[in-house]
Order: C-alpha cells, then sequence, then structure tokens
C-alpha cells in the first residue's frame, strides 16, 4: 500500500502548481492533505472515480483544513478528536481493517510562541486520541506536525533553538509521543540520513539551497514496523512550501 501526505498550503493555488499531475502520476492508495484553507464548494477537485473524498473544514475562511482521498473504502471516517474541540478541521482519522489513518494538520505556536500553551496541551489530548485508537488497531498517523524533532531534522538547528518548532517543549512532546509506542517511520529506515527536508521558507534563494527543516511525518504504531517497506521525501515537487512525503507498507 502507498500512501502520500502534503501540506498544500492552499489546494486552490496547489492545483493551479501541478497538485493533480503529482497526484496522477505517484499513484498511491491514498492521499493526504494539509492546510487545504478552503470552505465546502470552493473547489471541485477532479481526482477519478476509483477515489473517495474526506474534507475537514475550518469554520474560519481560508484557513487550516485537511481532507484525505482514498481507493480504499473505509470501515468509518470521524473528524477531529472530540466533539466539543475548536473547529479549525485539523484531524481526519480513516478506519481500515487493518489500521487507523490519522490525517493531522498541528497547531503552530506562532512566531512569539503566544500560542505554544494551547499547543502543548493539543498535544496532549492528540497523544492520548493515538493511543485510544492504538489499543484498538495499529495507527499510521501522518502530516504536518509543526516540529523539527532533532538537530539532524533542520539545517540552522542553533540559529532555531527555542524557535516556534523547534522549541525544547514542542521536541518533548514529540518525543514523548514516539516513546509511547510509536516511530517515525522516515528516521527509522534513514537514521542518519541529513539534508532531508520537507519544508522551506519562501525568503529568496531558501529553498535552492536547501534551507529547510522537516516537519511532515509519517508516524507509525512500534508494531507496524516490520511491514514499513519505504520512506520518501519528494523534495523537488514544488506547489507549495512544503513537499510531498511517502510511506510504502505492506498491509
Amino acid at each position: 500500500m502507498k500512501l502520500v501526505s502534503w501540506n498544500v498550503n492552499g489546494l486552490r493555488s496547489c492545483v493551479n502548481k501541478g497538485f493533480v499531475d503529482y497526484f496522477e502520476a505517484t499513484d498511491a492508495d491514498i492521499v493526504c492533505v494539509q492546510e487545504t484553507k478552503l470552505q465546502d464548494g470552493q473547489i471541485k477537485l477532479e481526482l477519478g472515480d476509483s477515489y473517495s473524498q474526506y474534507w475537514n473544514y475550518a469554520v474560519k475562511k481560508g484557513y487550516s483544513g485537511t481532507a484525505v482521498f482514498t481507493r480504499i473504502k473505509p470501515l468509518s471516517v470521524r473528524y477531529g478528536m472530540e466533539e466539543d474541540e475548536e473547529p479549525e478541521g485539523r484531524i481526519v482519522t480513516l478506519e481500515f481493517d487493518a489500521f487507523y489513518l490519522v490525517n493531522v494538520y498541528t497547531p503552530n505556536a506562532r512566531r512569539d510562541l503566544s500560542r505554544l500553551e494551547y499547543r502543548l496541551e493539543w498535544e496532549e489530548r492528540f497523544k492520548s486520541y493515538l493511543l485510544q485508537l492504538d489499543a484498538l488497531k495499529p495507527v499510521i498517523a501522518c502530516g504536518d506536525l509543526n516540529v523539527a524533532h532533532r538537530e539532524i531534522d533542520l539545517k540552522n538547528w542553533r540559529g532555531n533553538r527555542g524557535n516556534s518548532g523547534f522549541t525544547d517543549e514542542e521536541r518533548d512532546k514529540m518525543t514523548r509521543l514516539l516513546d509511547a509506542g510509536f516511530v517515525d517511520t522516515f528516521r527509522h529506515l534513514y537514521p542518519d540520513r541529513t539534508d532531508a527536508y520537507t519544508w522551506w521558507s519562501n525568503m529568496p534563494g531558501v529553498r535552492e539551497r536547501n534551507v529547510g527543516w522537516r516537519i511532515d511525518y509519517f508516524i507509525a504504531s512500534s508494531r507496524l514496523v516490520p511491514s514499513v517497506i519505504d520512506a520518501r521525501i519528494d523534495a523537488e515537487i514544488r506547489g507549495s512550501d512544503h513537499c510531498p512525503i511517502g510511506l510504502t507498507v505492506a498491509i
């Protein structure tokens, strides 16, 4: 099974920059996107009759949002973690025979860290949510987690220590999630690979010089590790300030 995740940073814009061409070329069984930035009815995405589409829209217009496109029919679909959570359209969960798939767009702590406290509380709820699912069947969680976990996961780690996405608190939450029974599939396969990034600032020349961050992940239940065949980063694909990432599993 082939899965893809991509923070498209505005799906309508990304469609105009080759999204459908990449979608067709990658021929994935499941494609997850984050930061769709649209509302119901604002796009008609033609992906073929074999794909079902599941959308979670944020209440705020032009903000956040997630979607999953799958040619494998899910047993159930859930939007969000709980009924009374903030309606930012950040999570879509699909249940399949052998696993749960969780597509997530983790809240950003903001440049001034004004949302760090909320972010950390959200992380605790997210970990609990994944553990509840994992108690029933294995989990694959993917998306923009808005954190570079280790120093190897961003180019200028010294200069960014303490900045949003690389605070000790955010990194610790990621460590605690993995310690709870999950695996960063890319680092599991490629523990020492450097210059492997998924997001780049829009400042001139940054992407060309590959001054980036790896903040997009496929996280899997530890017991799925024997099923992981490959994890990839399609850094050459443009259309967003993030690039797509992929996971191939024998499920």
